[in-house]
């Protein structure tokens, strides 16, 4: 079973990390680099088995030092603006490289990160990068039916007209006239991968049964679903009462703590009904 200072922490971590990864990519620099190390430290405080041990290793650390370098050089002499694939990269090298370092806590943060990490970057790859190859358009449906029009439906029942102009657009006419397009971050699919990610980690530290675990999978995946359909929702009402300038400002830096509370919330409400379960 999570403990609560655990579930505390993970979401405390995936909070830190998902606003990390936006304000690097589209917010502050600064400001997402001190989210990201303070993600990092957190991980030391995520309560393990006294059994678990993870041993000192030169290859992981090998491997990370050269994903850093490849990273690192790739992003400099290409001038790509930094991503969110770009920085779960960086982590994976560099959770790889603490694998070798001399203290069993920096050890442990390591092989969780790496974890996370690399759930993460196959979750990425497999769903944008193949799946394109394969020219199936599964991005671009999921932003359409799963994204989009629920939360297109949820804002026009609370009285606020949105239309649909394209797969992935809406137009609000608000106090500003102005067209929306929901894909990329804001589909949601980013966020569920790095939940799933924590998930995956913390539950190959503590070695958690087949059963418990799924459990926990099909968990993360619904609750960042929900968390994210009531984020885009709630840009849409900042968008038709306050303009496009302050939605922006949301979608960057207050987007992510919206998504999180919401996860909170529901991780909250599971956690009762469960308990009133078992009481019963």
């Amino acid at each position: 079973m999570l403990s609560y200072k655990n579930i505390t922490i993970f979401l405390l971590i995936f909070a830190l990390f998902l606003g990390a990864t936006v304000e690097i990519s589209e917010g502050s620099i600064p400001f997402g680099i001190l989210l990201f190390v303070i993600a990092i430290l957190l991980i030391s405080r995520i309560k393990v088995g006294d059994a678990y041990v993870v041993k000192q290793s030169w290859l992981p650390m090998f491997v990370g030092a050269l994903i850093v370098v490849a990273d690192v050089t790739y992003n400099v002499l290409t001038l790509s603006k930094l991503g969110t694939l770009d920085i779960m990269t960086f982590f994976l090298g560099i959770s790889l490289i603490a694998h070798n370092i001399n203290n069993e806590e920096i050890r442990r943060m390591g092989k969780f990160g790496a974890y996370m990490a690399a759930t993460f970057i196959v979750l990425f790859l497999f769903f944008f990068s193949f799946f394109n190859h394969l020219n199936l358009d599964f991005t671009h449906l999921f932003d359409h039916y799963f994204v989009l029009l629920p939360s297109v439906f949820i804002i026009n029942a609370i009285g606020i007209p949105i239309q649909v102009i394209a797969t992935e657009t809406v137009q609000i006419q608000g106090v500003e006239e102005m067209s929306v397009i929901i894909g990329g971050p804001c589909s949601g699919l980013y966020s569920m991968f790095l939940l799933i990610g924590i998930m995956v980690a913390y539950t190959r530290i503590e070695q958690i049964e087949r059963g418990k675990f799924y459990s926990l999978l099909i968990i993360s995946i619904v609750v960042a679903y929900l968390a994210n359909l009531t984020r885009v929702v709630t840009l849409y009402i900042v968008a038709f009462y306050y303009g496009e300038e302050a939605m922006y400002l949301v979608h960057v830096h207050l987007g992510w703590i919206i998504f999180v509370i919401v996860v909170a919330v529901l991780l909250y409400v599971l956690d009762r009904m469960s308990r009133v379960t078992t009481s019963t």
